[in-house]
């Protein structure tokens, strides 16, 4: 028997065949001096995974074969079948490499033992690991919520967490006045084969600005399976207001489809001589694009913003997923419509043309493609009909899409920093009443935040050595209010040693400082800041900057820190506020912008959203994980719209996949 040991793999990525961590040592064995890899036996436990191989003439495998065989081949085991082949695929070109890899120093660090050669096939065996699905959303005959005109209708998708709660995976965009909705946004999910993944649509008419959906009305929902919508690909279910009270007779449709391409289609689209529809005014024109599906209906995959009272109409520059869009297929036939947009959702029809990808590549080259936009109904009654406009492709190109997993995978090193406020409204720390007050298990709200955010985050740090500090106290030897000092009093080197470094370095300032006031952000915004942008200084996706900050209070130089977070938003920078305590917390979610787009003083928005709030009571009696999985929710996703907006690959891009 000889030993596999793999450090610290990355879960998310191996899970999805493997059904474990593998967290420790893996080890490959044979029977009767034998290396065939006919079976594998899975034996998961805390630290080790067990692999196991058997001889294809050992009576009990045999056994085994027979049994299964006998089993009706339902869709899902189908599936499983082909996903455990491709596991052992996976996992015979590692056995046969006949050495020992490493993953140093952290989950995404890839690093072999012995050759240079081996590391990229266990990055290899994680990115192919990764299953992500993408469903097609769309709605009839939902319930008409608003008075003089039809709902707003969006679609939220939610996983199931355990206990009767949700968490929110992804959601569409909002569709006005419409109760047939086809929403164009794709909602993605990975898919892991071995786990029952509880699902939740729940549609909503949304009459707000706000992300938050308590406020606004409940149009039905339907919970199901994702391996059951994989199995069937498409699912068409009634929705229900609460169980076994039906939605009225609105119904969902859900369209599931592997995503295999990291390539996405990049467009810019104008276009001349729209037909005027309006009688006040002229037409105010949007696209919808539309792809041929497997049954010859046609799918929505992309809708662009409407431009008011214009028939020389020119659209943002737009990028879909090529999975998305035509399946990879080039010459997958799509239909394009231009529209008239109409507030109260009867939009009137311009023209339609027919295309494929490959024809929109001529337009790679700059010099553009041109297509009539035909109304069918004008062309039948007029002989002299030649079009109701010109649709022009200004520029049209396929790329890569980056995942988070391909730029911290490629070598991104994710920085975390910590702020605690040690203002005076926490309490005296030594009173059981203060947030700063340390239980006998030696432990508080503010720990109990630093564990849960710092544990997943330490993964993505090479060097483990995390800036801490504290604000708002009066700090030795001169006892000087500082809204920014090192919370191991050295401000030459306010590093600490892995997470437990920072709760070490906490517990020995807090006898040491007076605890005071204000509560300000915005200098500890600005440290991290200014690290950040030299950091943007490079000419490659190296590094970016997470900073946790902890406060138990309403926040004091509320101009300033907005100016901060609008500066921080044009750099590689993430910024989570936890809130403790009972406090008012409503400055904290202006700063989260889920009501709005965030301004500056000066009138200037956020070139992006970086700032996550969430308060801690919410989070009192759940698990530590389900903290740390809120408030870095959104950490992937602003990682790569910065990257994406600086137009940056991975340091070690993957190879592309089609």
């Amino acid at each position: 028997m000889r030993a596999l040991t793999v450090h610290g793999l990355l879960p998310l990525t191996l899970r999805a065949f493997l059904g474990a961590e593998l967290g420790g040592r893996v080890f490959y064995g044979t029977t009767r001096g034998r290396s065939s890899l006919s079976a594998v036996s899975l034996y998961s436990a805390e630290t080790p995974l067990l692999l196991r191989t058997h001889h294809r003439d050992d009576p009990a495998a045999r056994w085994r074969r027979k049994q299964r065989q006998r089993r009706p081949q339902t869709p899902r085991r189908l599936l499983v079948k082909q996903r455990k082949k491709k596991a052992k695929d996976l996992l015979r070109q590692i056995f046969s490499s006949r050495v020992d890899f490493k993953c140093l120093p952290s989950r995404l660090a890839w690093v072999s033992s012995t050759t240079s050669n081996e590391a990229p096939l266990i990055a290899q065996m994680a990115t192919q690991c990764v299953v992500k699905v993408e469903l097609t959303i769309s709605c009839k005959n939902l319930l008409d919520k608003d008075v003089g005109s039809k709902s707003d209708p969006l679609c939220v998708l939610l996983q199931s967490a355990g206990d009767d709660k949700w968490t929110e995976v992804d959601r569409t965009e909002r569709v006005k006045n419409c109760q047939d909705p086809e929403f164009s946004k794709r909602l993605c999910i990975d898919y892991h084969f071995e786990k029952v993944q509880k699902l939740k649509l729940a549609v909503y008419d949304i009459d707000n600005k706000s992300v938050n959906l308590n406020d606004d009305d409940y149009l039905g929902g339907f919970e199901c399976t994702l391996g059951q919508i994989v199995a069937s690909k498409k699912v068409t279910n009634p929705l229900q207001l609460k169980k076994g009270k039906p939605a009225g007779k609105g119904t969902i449709t859900i369209v599931a489809e592997e995503v295999k391409d990291n390539r996405g289609i990049v467009m810019e689209v104008e276009a001349r001589n729209l037909d005027k529809k309006d009688m006040f005014g002229k037409s105010d024109p949007f696209l919808e694009f539309f792809k041929q599906d497997d049954d010859g209906k046609w799918l929505l995959v992309h809708r662009t913003e409407v431009v008011k009272n214009n028939l020389n109409p020119s659209w943002k520059k737009f990028t879909v997923s090529l999975s998305t869009f035509c399946n990879g297929d080039l010459n997958k036939p799509l239909k394009v419509h231009c529209s008239d947009y109409d507030s109260d959702g009867s939009h009137d029809l311009i023209g339609i043309f027919q295309t494929n990808v490959s024809e929109l590549l001529k337009a790679e080259s700059g010099s553009g493609v041109e297509f009539d936009c035909i109304h069918p109904e004008k062309q039948k009654k007029k002989k002299s009909y030649k079009n109701s406009g010109v649709v022009r492709i200004k520029h049209c190109k396929i790329e890569a899409q980056y995942t988070f997993l391909d730029y911290v995978m490629g070598g991104c090193q994710i920085n975390f920093t910590v702020g605690i406020d040690f203002t005076g409204s926490n309490g005296d720390p030594r009173s059981p009443e203060s947030l700063h007050y340390l239980s006998p298990d030696g432990v508080n709200q503010y720990l109990t935040a630093i564990w849960s955010v710092g544990q997943v985050i330490q993964d993505y740090d090479t060097d483990k050595l995390f800036p801490a500090f504290g604000f708002g106290a009066q700090v030795p030897p001169d006892f000087k209010v500082s809204h920014e000092f090192a919370l191991n009093f050295n401000p030459s080197s306010p590093y600490c040693q892995g997470i437990e470094g920072i709760v070490q370095a906490y517990r020995m300032a807090l006898p040491q400082v007076r605890l005071y006031g204000p509560t300000n952000f915005s200098p500890i915004i600005n440290h991290v800041a200014r690290i950040a942008a030299g950091a943007a200084q490079q000419s490659n996706a190296a590094q970016y900057f997470v900073l946790l900050i902890i406060t138990d209070g309403e926040i004091t130089d509320l101009d300033q820190t907005k100016q901060a977070i609008v500066n921080s938003s044009k750099l590689p920078m993430s910024i989570i506020i936890v809130g403790v305590g009972e406090a008012d917390f409503k400055a904290m979610e202006v700063l989260d912008g889920d009501n709005g787009v965030l301004k500056a003083p000066t009138g200037e928005p956020v070139a992006r959203d970086i700032v996550q709030f969430v308060p801690f009571k919410n989070f009192a009696s759940a698990p530590r994980e389900s903290l740390a999985q809120t408030v870095l929710a959104e950490v992937p996703n602003q990682l790569v719209s910065y990257f994406k907006m600086r137009n940056l690959s991975p340091v070690n891009p993957p190879s592309p996949t089609k």
